[in-house]
């Protein structure tokens, strides 16, 4: 259906644009024109007056399959998390938990306004995420998580098992619809040199992005020099795991070369300020990585360390934790809307078709209601968005000029699981996973 919406004041999130009162129209599900006054026939005209439109928010790093394991990891630092509690449950997982996962992550994801993401998936059942996003419409570019290294969870497999695996899904998914493949080694202790050496061969020669983990908490960087005698982000850039094509979640204890090893490379920084709270990892060096040159958007990681899924709360505490690291003021809101919209667009190569509001681009848009109580005040609307918004400000969001949230509620295709459904698949999940 072609749409105009009227009256808004779009915050384009284009480095050139700021914030114009504007009709917004859709045609054919693309982005025709910004800045018409008078609709046309057979338009259907949204009055968005007293409203804000943006362009749908890009998260950058997720853990779809990780979603019902919500507040089941508590209380730990990465390493004892991910043994004792993440592993397990992933290695419990079956494609209809898995599915089930990834629909609830994704409601809760398009009700704050996220409608692209970057998902590592588990070493099993990636097809039920990638079927669950293509039932639900959300742009994805995803993969399994490719593990080869021994652990208790039995979550592993050969390298030569996990890239047959990861090729095949690939052949299924890659560029389908808003869908991309992502080969994504969980992180250096995980993976054999071969399984990564391999990883950027495979990944390479099919146009697909990797994904990884990296310099996220000091024992993974011990494991990483015992294991290699480097850096992890130096060790990973002597195998050819970094480029504009690689995506690296956390990237916060880094050396002066391997800063320098980002900004030459163009590799993308995937930041994660609630995650990294929620481990205790460390605060992740931001405006020094953007004052070098170095690329960085914004991702909720997955719900056991968050434990939400929530785009406004990662702009805010990128904000906040630098304002604690290096003074007030040190990462502006502007540059932050921007990491969660067009950097992230960036970051997975779609920047051509999504992260800001232009003519030609994927009709996008989160619509937020400006006369909500918290967003009324002096300031500018970055600063609001970023401070005072939430998901529950959201009234309306489209993807390809089509609702998937009207009234602060899920519509169409996107309706998540009951939970009902959710309960009686995590109890079964729980009782395999014997926790």
């Amino acid at each position: 259906m072609n749409r105009m919406l009227q009256g808004g004041l779009v915050i384009a999130c284009a480095d050139e644009t700021g914030p114009q009162r504007a009709d917004v129209r859709i045609r054919n599900g693309l982005i025709v024109e910004v800045g018409a006054d008078l609709p046309l026939k057979g338009e259907q005209v949204v009055d968005a007056s007293n409203h804000w439109i943006l362009p749908g928010f890009v998260q950058t790093h997720i853990h779809l399959c990780q979603t019902l394991f919500r507040c089941l990891a508590e209380d730990r630092p990465l390493l004892s998390w991910l043994s004792e509690r993440i592993w397990p449950l992933e290695a419990a997982h079956n494609e209809e938990s898995t599915y089930l996962s990834a629909r609830l992550g994704i409601a809760e994801l398009l009700l704050g306004g996220t409608t692209a993401i970057q998902d590592m998936g588990s070493l099993r059942h990636t097809d039920a995420s990638f079927q669950a996003c293509a039932d639900m419409g959300i742009w994805a570019c995803a993969g399994r998580a490719l593990m080869d290294e021994p652990n208790p969870a039995g979550l592993h497999a050969s390298a030569e098992k996990n890239l047959m695996g990861a090729c095949e899904e690939a052949d299924r998914w890659h560029n389908q619809g808003r869908l991309r493949y992502a080969f994504a080694p969980r992180f250096v202790p995980s993976c054999s040199e071969g399984l990564l050496r391999e990883t950027v061969y495979e990944a390479r020669r099919r146009g697909a992005r990797m994904h990884t983990h990296a310099s996220e908490n000091l024992d993974e960087l011990q494991l990483v020099q015992e294991r290699t005698g480097m850096d992890n982000v130096a060790y990973l850039a002597s195998i050819g795991l970094v480029g504009p094509d690689v995506g690296l979640a956390h990237c916060i204890h880094l050396s002066d070369d391997e800063v320098s090893i980002l900004a030459e490379t163009q590799t993308r920084v995937l930041h994660c300020p609630s995650s990294n709270m929620k481990l205790a990892s460390g605060i992740a060096p931001v405006p020094e990585l953007l004052s070098a040159g170095v690329h960085v958007s914004l991702g909720a990681d997955g719900a056991p360390c968050n434990n939400r899924l929530d785009v406004f709360s990662e702009m805010r505490h990128a904000g906040l934790l630098q304002s604690l690291r290096r003074g007030p003021g040190s990462l502006g809101s502007r540059e932050i809307l921007r990491m969660a919209t067009l950097s992230g667009a960036e970051a997975l190569g779609l920047e051509d078709q999504i992260g800001s509001i232009v003519p030609g681009k994927s009709a996008d848009l989160v619509v937020i209601d400006a006369n909500a109580p918290a967003l009324i005040g002096g300031g500018s609307v970055e600063d609001r968005l970023v401070y005072a918004a939430g998901p529950e400000h959201v009234s309306a969001v489209y993807i390809g000029g089509e609702p998937v949230v009207e009234d602060g509620a899920l519509c169409g295709r996107a309706i998540g699981p009951s939970s009902e459904k959710v309960g009686t698949v995590l109890d079964a999940l729980l009782q395999r996973a014997n926790l």
